[in-house]
């Protein structure tokens, strides 16, 4: 280049070009030839500039290089390559802009970035590789922590590990570290331009496989913390467990012999170390389990490392993670060669025993497959008869036993409950015989893994519904067939499959769960306020009692087994009627039982509050029908009928709400009287009619939006420009925490967004909702183009879509609509009013016929036609019987409908030789005591009369019974039941309004004066207009979301589980009380730049939506984008060969535009293209 001549001008006719042609002058350079490395660097120069410049095509030695775009580029680095599970890496590309392009895709050797400024490569990045790339952590950050089941912390240059980035950046005059050019440095808002990468672009680059592997890296990371908790060290004695009593040979060479005893609680090891003493402390340690341990098979990685009961176990067995057990030899490096579970032989107890298989299984499933796991089985039953004594180990095996033992009633039976009943010499008892009451786990093979997923994962809900079902079906067709139910614990009994445990034993547990959680469709009860209610009706008190006397009372009367401190929130709940608790309450609420306030939680101690029964509850449950129920026996005890039989659906007056185990029931509230004028209509033979959820007191509204969906408002007032009053929350958002969560943020406002609101004030009371809100006007009125309710979260959604119920048979039932809850009740009440009629026959006729027979006797005696002076007792009877009078009717017709209860109950008493046996009625003679007892003094002209008044009106009752019909009786009922609702519900308004009007202040003399309050504050303001509740938009979005339900349950392969939607966002706090619809999207037209986004929605009024050139600050649409690219561009095929260049054979590298550059030539930057 030091020599030069004079230019040789041509004519040319063509467009504009530059071309730049240089030979290297290789003696220069003390080279004879370009060696593989040059020639390796200048065709990766060529690659990179054909990536990295639009619009241009570049020959290497003549050759067009096959690379048409920057993404094509990227594929020639992800080609052939797979990530661990050897899938083909994905790649996500966008074109942002006219200055950014961006690929990403997963990275297994650490971060890796490709990136180029101006066709420049940056191989050592820069700030333009960072900009790109703390966006994109950012966002998968937010997504990683959602799915971080393992609890560990993921810091962002973790999650940057995993990440392979390509940048292509045009950047306005960039400046480097280096004259190499390899590290950009220019500040970023100085770049000229913006890339905001999209939702779309997001969203893909979480399916990209980059999340999956850092979760995976998260659980190895979450493996490797717990393995440091674990000693590989075996050692022979360890300390600071606490209650541990450690086996002498225990960590020793004798370990694998020795066994480790678990115990459901304290007084369980003090039975264990009292059965130590005859077999000896060396072999057997004993440690005791504080309850139920956790499932680990859903459990986050930092409840495991904070669950001490856990590592407990880890560290006195000797375990560690990750490590297989296969090899029995492994097993002695263990300090325990056995796990021995000694529970309650209750349901309780079986669920403990599952979850302590179910931690084994999940973390060292090859211990299963030894003999590890047993468990030591103690009596439930003990029968004993002079010195012959069997000990039963199930209820199934004792009813059989029963059944099969003459006069069973004559031996002496006693029930065990828990380990705790047991003395220390039957303790002594049991372990001096350990080969009967040891059962060891036996593993089968692939089914016993199967069972034990089904029982304990997260995945398996609906197999776990199919699962129950089959079992309630099976046991209620062996009790219409009188067979035995299946048990266990034979007296032969020494081994047991995890399967058979997990579907004979456990699956009792689940469905005990489903019993405690879910209530019955008859009386709308959970067992435990069953057990109240029977309480309550055999105290039959006429003055209050205390909540926490009244627990006590139901633990002893009804065979309560579980805390008392949840039987008095029982109570408590049954008792409450504010505004989204009881329709109608059951129990009056003498005291602070709680508020809207607070939903609930405000309640005083049960010590100091006193409750009854409602009058209400006596109407709907009637006395005459408790001789129709089925009571059931506990602890040799008679308890609670299975279910009352109110005359109103209790289940839909009150609703419903339950988690069991598979099922939830979710169920609304709706009004007494709608489900009464329904019932009418049934009884004349018509369809019921649809009914809205109404809640007692609630003043806002409850719109329909499909089927079994509603939308429920609250209600708000626009006072002037700048002032609004909330006056009702929707059901279930309560006072106080709608005051800290959504008025509190709005008058303080965030880091991300301004305070929405001037100022608000609180009238409200105990019972009502006021709150007046001040905010600017420019505010207001953007807020009521968006929509009050929704600004302000004056909305919930609530779904009918998991009516789940047990029915009259016992079996759980899904029902479709409310219709059908009504219509099987309605059934099944009718049919007991006919029995309840035929009782009430039975009765009358027999007291009719006492009276009858009195009133006889006494005419004929004061005719004379009887004579009883000086006769024996037997010639009376004989003389009585001659003459037609009947053995004492009331009597023979009591022992009959006990002799015909006692068949029926036969089978659920469990019998005591201290009950005795049930009288049959029969008796050496007629029973005539009914006449020969009545005094002398009924033969007075005064008694007789009575006593013909008293025959005549029992026979009149007894003739007006018969004339009606069972539908009377239920029409009576309710018309009594109404009537007694409105004196309920006045007294409560009336309460109310004088707790409100007045207050008492001190007089001039110190006398308390009564003084009226300023009502008016605390009430909605007469000249504020409503706002209307928006639906139409919301109604469209659900009826979507049916059509859509529809198509997904067409679809076999698609398993659809019950929707559970309206259990998070009608809840109890306000922040899920919001209605989020998804609106369709729309193709939105191009803006030109820096034009703000408004989000259109209709007035309050039907109004049109008005353009404004603030962004709504409580808009919830962020994903605008400064891309004018709204979607990725084609996937470029890659090439099927490689292009690569010989050593030698590279002669020229050509660039040519495809198009004019869109600056000239001298307007460049002088590094843009750089060779």
């Amino acid at each position: 280049m030091g020599k030069t001549s004079e230019p040789k001008i041509k004519f040319f006719d063509g467009e504009d070009f530059t071309c730049v042609t240089f030979q290297p002058d290789l003696s220069k350079f003390k080279m004879e030839k370009l060696d593989k490395d040059i020639v390796a660097l200048l065709t990766r120069r060529a690659y990179d500039v054909a990536g990295s410049c639009r619009g241009v095509k570049v020959l290497l030695n003549g050759k067009k290089l096959p690379i048409t775009g920057f993404r094509s580029y990227v594929d020639l680095y992800v080609k052939d390559k797979v990530d661990e599970t050897g899938v083909a890496l994905k790649v996500v590309n966008e074109t942002v802009n006219d200055r950014w392009e961006i690929g990403l895709t997963l990275s297994e050797k650490g971060f890796q970035q490709i990136g180029f400024v101006n066709c420049i490569a940056t191989t050592k990045g820069g700030r333009h590789v960072d900009y790109v790339v703390d966006q994109i952590v950012s966002k998968l950050i937010e997504v990683v922590k959602k799915k971080n089941k393992a609890g560990v912390t993921v810091k962002p240059f973790q999650v940057k590990n995993h990440i392979w980035v390509f940048v292509n950046a045009l950047i306005e005059n960039p400046t480097f570290d280096s004259q190499t050019k390899e590290n950009m440095t220019l500040q970023t808002k100085s770049f000229g331009s913006k890339c905001l990468l999209s939702d779309k672009f997001v969203r893909a680059a979480t399916n990209c496989g980059i999340v999956e592997s850092i979760l995976n890296w998260v659980k190895f990371k979450a493996q490797t913390q717990l393995n440091k908790k674990c000693s590989s060290v075996k050692y022979s004695k360890i300390k600071g467990i606490p209650k541990l009593d450690d086996a002498n040979d225990a960590g020793g060479k004798h370990s694998a012999e020795c066994t480790l005893i678990l115990t459901e609680g304290d007084s369980a090891k003090s039975l264990a170390v009292s059965g130590l003493g005859v077999i000896g402390r060396d072999r057997y340690g004993v440690f005791p389990l504080r309850g139920k341990i956790l499932n680990v098979r859903e459990a986050t990685h930092k409840q495991i490392m904070e669950n001490a009961e856990i590592n407990n176990i880890i560290k006195i067995v000797g375990l560690q993670y990750k490590k297989s057990y296969e090899d029995p030899e492994s097993l002695k490096s263990l300090r325990y060669g056995r796990i021995m579970i000694m529970t309650d032989q209750d349901q309780d107890g079986s669920h403990i025993k599952g979850l302590l298989i179910n931690f084994f299984h999940h973390n060292w499933p090859s211990l299963l497959k030894h003999t590890f796991l047993e468990e030591f089985i103690t009596p439930i039953v003990k029968v004993n008869k002079n010195k012959q004594q069997f000990a039963f180990y199930s209820i199934p095996e004792f009813d059989e036993w029963k059944k099969n033992t003459e006069n069973f009633k004559t031996w002496h039976i006693k029930y065990y409950k828990g380990l705790g009943t047991s003395t220390s010499k039957e303790a002594k008892e049991y372990f001096a015989d350990m080969e009967k009451h040891r059962i060891t786990f036996r593993y089968s093979g692939a089914e016993d893994d199967a069972a034990i997923t089904l029982a304990f994962s997260k995945k398996k809900t609906d197999d776990r519904k199919e699962w129950l079902t089959n079992f309630m079906e099976d046991r209620r067709q062996r009790r219409m067939h009188g067979l035995p139910e299946q048990y266990l614990y034979g007296t032969q009994a020494r081994h047991l499959s995890y399967n058979d445990f997990i579907n004979k034993e456990l699956i009792l547990f689940s469905n005990s769960d489903n019993e405690r959680s879910i209530p019955s469709l008859v009386d709308g009860l959970k067992p435990g306020q069953r057990k109240v209610l029977f309480t309550c009706m055999k105290r039959n008190d006429k003055r209050e009692v205390k909540v926490a006397q009244l627990a006590g009372s139901v633990a002893e009367m009804s065979a309560y087994h579980h805390g008392e401190q949840a039987l008095m929130m029982t109570i408590v709940n049954l008792a409450q009627n504010f505004v989204g608790s009881n329709n109608v309450n059951i129990l009056q609420p003498l005291g602070q039982f709680g508020t809207r306030i607070n939903g609930g939680k405000d309640a005083a101690s049960p010590r100091y509050i006193f409750t009854m029964l409602s009058p209400l509850a006596k109407l709907l449950f009637p006395s005459g029908d408790s001789n129709l129920l089925k009571f059931l026996y506990d602890d040799n005890q008679k308890v609670e009928p299975e279910w009352y039989i109110p005359i109103i659906p209790l289940v839909l007056v009150n609703g419903a709400e339950g988690i069991g185990t598979g099922w939830a029931c979710k169920l609304p509230n709706y009004d007494p009287r709608e489900i009464v004028n329904n019932i009418y209509r049934m009884l004349k033979h018509q369809d019921p009619l649809p009914m809205l959820p109404r809640y007692k007191n609630f003043k806002g509204m409850i719109h329909e939006l499909g089927q079994n969906q509603y939308l429920v408002s609250g209600e708000v007032l626009v006072i002037d420009r700048n002032t609004i009053e909330i006056t009702e929350l929707p059901v279930r958002t309560w006072t106080q925490a709608y005051k800290e969560s959504v008025l509190e943020p709005m008058l303080q406002g965030t880091d991300k967004t301004p305070a929405l609101i001037n100022d608000y004030k609180e009238y409200h009371t105990d019972t009502t909702v006021k709150f007046v809100v001040r905010m600017s006007e420019e505010k207001l009125a953007q807020a009521e183009l968006v929509g009050l309710h929704k600004v302000f979260k004056l909305q919930s959604s609530l779904t009918c879509n998991s009516m789940v119920l047990f029915d009259h048979m016992g079996c759980l039932k899904r029902y479709d609509s409310v219709q059908d809850i009504l219509r099987e009740f309605f059934e099944l009440r009718l049919q007991y009013y006919k029995l309840r009629k035929d009782w009430l026959l039975g009765s009358l006729g027999a007291e009719a016929a006492k009276l009858s027979n009195q009133a006889r006797f006494v005419l004929e005696k004061i005719e004379g036609k009887v004579s009883i002076e000086n006769k024996s007792k037997r010639e009376l009877i004989r003389m009585l019987a001659q003459k037609g009078f009947e053995s004492d009717p009331v009597v023979a017709w009591s022992k009959s409908q006990e002799k015909i209860q006692a068949q029926e109950e036969e089978a659920a008493r469990d019998g005591n030789e201290s009950d005795g046996s049930v009288d049959s009625g029969s008796s050496s003679g007629p029973n005539y005591n009914y006449i020969l007892n009545m005094p002398l003094w009924c033969l007075s002209k005064e008694k007789v009369e009575e006593l013909l008044k008293q025959r005549d009106h029992k026979r009149s009752e007894l003739n007006d019974l018969d004339k009606k019909h069972p539908d009377d009786l239920w029409k009576e009922d309710l018309a009594v039941f109404i009537e007694e609702l409105d004196k309920v519900e006045q007294q409560e308004r009336e309460e109310q309004s004088l707790g409100k009007g007045i207050k008492m202040v001190k007089g001039k003399v110190g006398k308390p004066k009564a003084k009226k309050l300023n009502l008016e504050e605390t009430q909605p303001s007469p000249f504020g207009r409503r706002v209307e509740p928006p639906t139409l938009a919301i109604r469209s979005d659900a009826a979507k979301k049916v059509m859509k339900k529809k198509k997904s349950d067409a679809d076999p392969s698609v398993k659809m589980e019950f929707d559970e939607e309206g259990l998070a966002v009608e809840g109890g706090t306000a922040e899920n009380s919001v209605v989020k619809p998804k609106t369709p999207r729309v193709r939105k037209e191009k803006k030109e730049p820096g034009t703000p986004r408004v989000r259109k929605a209709p007035g309050p009024r039907g109004t049109p939506a008005k353009k404004v050139k603030k962004r709504n600050p409580w808009s919830e649409d962020e994903s605008k984008s400064d891309s004018d690219v709204e979607e990725c561009q084609p996937i470029i095929p890659r090439e099927t060969k490689s292009q690569r260049a010989s050593g030698n054979d590279i002669t020229s590298i050509t660039v040519v535009t495809a198009t004019r550059l869109p600056m000239k030539r001298e307007e460049m930057p002088s590094n843009l293209y750089h060779l």
